[in-house]
């Protein structure tokens, strides 16, 4: 039943591992160079979401509350050392990169349509040409960001088989409430993120975008009140 999603997280753990295979001298001494090429299309990825018809008022909204709430529980901190420690048990070269690569990874694959769509055709279709498809943009992306992020990028795969396979395996008690409306401004807002992750990645700004993660359930909650007002 979750036959997309497996695809899916094997595509970006097959990508990674060629990713960092392809971790040479050449990228090492580049790397900061290739980071900021990346930085500049994670911008565009993000900008061209963004710029999809938002609806402005919930969009600030779910942002200012969200990272209200992420500031107060701290997710930026809290995530970076769970990537210290899974850095430090699982790979043997820790250049502090580890929770960049699963946050920046996390996001790119997990945030819009094609994630939310696809688990949800797959669940109750029966249908895996969505994340069929997916998995092939995710490999292909795998292995550029894992060149560069390292280990954090391989780890996001399994982010993203709970995240899809619990969208899959629950499709026929959520889809109701996951109207076309709230995809899109799930993946609005979800593009801010991604917004932010490329002007860190360019070295623009220092935005604990971890931080800004409750602003997805935020948006999940002002929809589901007007629809019951």
């Amino acid at each position: 039943m979750i036959n997309g999603t497996l695809v899916n997280t094997f595509a970006i753990m097959a990508g990674s591992i060629l990713g960092i295979a392809l971790k040479t001298s050449f990228f090492k001494t580049r790397s900061e160079a290739i980071i900021n090429a990346l930085g500049l299309i994670v911008l565009l990825i993000g900008i061209q979401g963004a710029l999809d018809q938002p609806d402005i008022l919930i969009l600030i909204v779910s942002l200012a509350l969200g990272i209200v709430l992420g500031e107060l529980w701290d997710i930026d901190a809290k995530l970076n050392q769970f990537g210290q420690m899974i850095e430090t048990k699982f790979t043997k070269h820790q250049d502090g990169r580890f929770a960049q690569g699963l946050v920046t990874a996390t996001l790119l694959f997990g945030v819009g349509a094609m994630a939310i769509v696809g688990s949800l055709e797959s669940g109750l279709n029966h249908n895996e040409t969505i994340l069929y498809t997916k998995s092939t943009l995710d490999f292909v992306s795998s292995i550029v960001f894992a060149s560069t992020l390292g280990w954090g990028v391989f780890f996001s795969s399994f982010a993203i088989l709970i995240y899809q396979g619990v969208l899959t395996l629950f499709s026929v008690a959520i889809a109701p409430y996951l109207t076309t409306i709230l995809i899109h401004d799930l993946s609005v807002v979800g593009s801010v993120l991604i917004i932010a992750l490329g002007l860190n990645m360019v070295g623009a700004t220092r935005f604990k975008v971890a931080n800004l993660l409750p602003s997805l359930i935020v948006v999940m909650v002002i929809r589901g009140l007007l629809f019951f007002i």
